[in-house]
């Protein structure tokens, strides 16, 4: 990686990868387990970004951003309002995102260079069940026809990085549950050009992509970012939600799974009490000759 005098960027594509920290569902919240201080130890100073582009950062409808927002080389921020940053603040074009941006980088190279144990290519992560380990897509990764299930095994510091070579897709409504997580555990995503979430989709951590990552209607991203080192974010709707800033102990930021509501509290009419009450009297009466003839 080499920076200009003038803060620009340049790096060789085959010096890039991705990144993902990580949340556990549980069967009643999210609960985010990331440590800041390990996430920071990968991600730098762009560990408290939910969005860090470097082209543009473009927002349409009401997207909320939990974390900081940033964008260089590029200076071009849109669409906020109507979209909203809370906990956090925003950088165009400015020497803290310079410094994300870099340091984003390292931690793509550093995730993209570790030992592969398992090689997925060509199989969907739908309905697939990952341990800690290094697992390597040579070309394009899908998530579709069921979630992705991350499981910790009850480790500490345990790790799951996901190496895709090229794209990174996920199908509307899909999700990624975990389960028996330990603690400072870690999910990573190093994607190799561009990532697309679907509509209504939820996915978990810091996504970093070489290229872009576009966002369509309704995506989420809980306890995480979206990182785009050579390219542009695109957000529609979105709420996204990086844990270092909000806490390392967040239960509060949603449920992925779309559940049943609970049935709706019927309030009767006024008229309605009265057939109650006429109704209970009657029944005592009825009860009361019975057994007290």
């Amino acid at each position: 990686m080499r920076c200009s005098i003038g803060g620009a960027i340049a790096f060789r594509k085959r010096e890039v990868t991705t990144l993902k920290s990580i949340c556990a569902l549980t069967t009643t919240s999210v609960l985010c387990i990331f440590a800041a201080h390990g996430k920071a130890d990968t991600l730098g100073t762009a560990d408290t970004y939910a969005v860090l582009g470097a082209t543009t950062v473009t927002n349409t409808g009401s997207s909320v951003l939990s974390g900081n927002v940033g964008v260089y080389s590029g200076t071009a921020i849109t669409g906020f309002p109507p979209g909203e940053v809370i906990n956090g603040t925003t950088y165009s074009g400015t020497a803290q995102a310079l410094a994300a941006q870099i340091d984003a980088v390292a931690g793509f190279t550093s995730l993209n260079a570790l030992p592969s144990t398992s090689n997925l290519t060509g199989q969907n992560l739908g309905n697939m069940v990952l341990t800690p380990g290094v697992y390597t897509y040579s070309s394009s990764a899908e998530l579709s026809g069921g979630p992705l299930t991350l499981n910790f095994e009850d480790l500490n510091g345990a790790t799951i990085v996901l190496q895709i070579g090229s794209t990174l897709t996920t199908a509307n409504g899909s999700s990624v549950l975990v389960e028996n997580l330990g603690t400072n555990d870690n999910v990573y995503y190093d994607v190799g050009s561009s990532a697309t979430l679907g509509t209504s989709s939820v996915l978990l951590g810091d996504i970093i992509a070489e290229d872009s990552i576009t966002l369509t209607t309704g995506a989420d991203i809980t306890c995480g970012s979206a990182i785009a080192l050579t390219g542009a974010v695109t957000l529609d709707t979105n709420t996204i939600t990086n844990c270092s800033v909000t806490g390392s102990d967040v239960s509060s930021v949603g449920d992925p799974i779309v559940t049943d509501p609970p049935p709706p509290t019927l309030t009767p009419e006024p008229g309605a009490f009265v057939l109650l009450s006429t109704g209970l009297l009657a029944g005592a009466g009825f009860f009361r000759r019975k057994f007290f003839a």
